[in-house]
C-alpha cells in the first residue's frame, strides 16, 4: 500500500481555481510525426491539446511543481546540484519550478514537438517559460522521451516525467512502452544511484506503483493534488538504490 499525502495550496483562499467558461481560441494547429498539436487561448489560460486530447492548460500548475518539489525532496540529503531531465515541456510550470530552485545544477527538458518548443521560444507561453529558458543551466532537447532513455547513456539524479495523463492514460500509443518493464529499466538505468524517478498521473494507479516495485524501484510512493472534482492528480515517486 502506498503512503499517501496531500499537497498544500499554494495560495492563502483554500479554493481552486475554476477554469474559465468561455469558449476557447485556437491560436495555433499543427500536424507533426506523431499527430495534431493545438494551442487554445481559453479566457487570460491557455491550453495544449494533443490528438483531441486535453493534456494541460496554465489555470493552476500545483502539481507541475509537485512534480518538481516532490522529486527535489526526495533526493539524498548534501547531493551538490543534482540533475534533472523534465519528460514534457507542456506550458512550462515544471521547467519554471525547476529554474526557480537554486539547489538544482542541470536543467534538461526533453520535448518532441517542435510546436510546442516555438510557442515558447517565439510564441505566447514565452510569458511563462522565458525566464526559465534564459537560465544558463537550462536547456530543451527535442527528441522523443522514450527513445532518448531508450538510447542516452547519460544519467541524471531526477526524472520528472509528465507526458500523458498518466501510466494508464496515454496521449499517443507508442508512449504505452515507457511505463512497460523495459521502459522502466530504461527509466532505472538513466539515474544515478539514489536518484529519484517522478511520473505526473491523472489519477492514482496501484497497478503502475507495482510495477514500479518489479523493475527494482525502492521508496515507491504517491503524493496527491488536491483537485475541485474527481479524483486527485498524483506524482508517483520510486527511488534507484544509493
Amino acid at each position: 500500500m502506498s503512503a499517501t499525502s496531500t499537497w498544500p495550496a499554494p495560495e492563502p483562499t483554500g479554493s481552486l481555481p475554476v477554469r474559465s467558461t468561455e469558449a476557447p481560441v485556437v491560436l495555433d494547429r499543427r500536424e507533426g510525426p506523431f499527430g495534431e498539436v493545438v494551442l487554445r487561448e481559453r479566457g487570460e489560460h491557455f491550453e495544449i491539446i494533443a490528438n483531441g486530447c486535453f493534456l494541460m492548460d496554465t489555470s493552476d500548475g500545483r502539481s507541475e511543481r509537485l512534480l518538481i518539489d516532490a522529486a527535489l525532496a526526495a533526493l539524498p540529503a548534501g547531493r551538490p546540484g543534482p540533475s534533472v531531465l523534465i519528460g514534457g515541456l507542456g506550458v512550462g510550470f515544471s521547467l519554471l519550478r525547476a529554474a526557480e530552485e537554486e539547489r538544482w545544477g542541470r536543467i534538461t527538458v526533453v520535448e518532441r514537438e517542435q510546436a510546442i518548443v516555438d510557442w515558447h521560444r517565439e510564441g505566447p507561453l514565452d510569458r511563462i517559460s522565458g525566464a526559465a529558458l534564459a537560465d544558463p543551466r537550462a536547456g530543451i532537447l527535442r527528441a522523443d522521451l522514450v527513445a532518448h532513455l531508450r538510447t542516452t547513456t547519460e544519467r541524471y539524479d531526477a526524472l520528472c516525467l509528465d507526458i500523458d495523463n498518466g501510466p494508464d492514460w496515454t496521449v499517443t500509443e507508442g508512449n504505452g512502452s515507457l511505463y512497460s518493464p523495459a521502459g522502466l529499466a530504461h527509466c532505472h538505468d538513466r539515474l544515478t544511484p539514489g536518484g529519484v524517478l517522478a511520473v505526473w498521473s491523472a489519477q492514482p494507479s496501484p497497478a503502475f506503483e507495482q510495477a514500479l516495485r518489479n523493475a527494482g524501484f525502492s521508496g515507491v510512493r504517491t503524493e496527491e493534488v488536491a483537485v475541485a472534482r474527481g479524483v486527485p492528480d498524483v506524482v508517483h515517486l520510486a527511488l534507484r538504490a544509493a
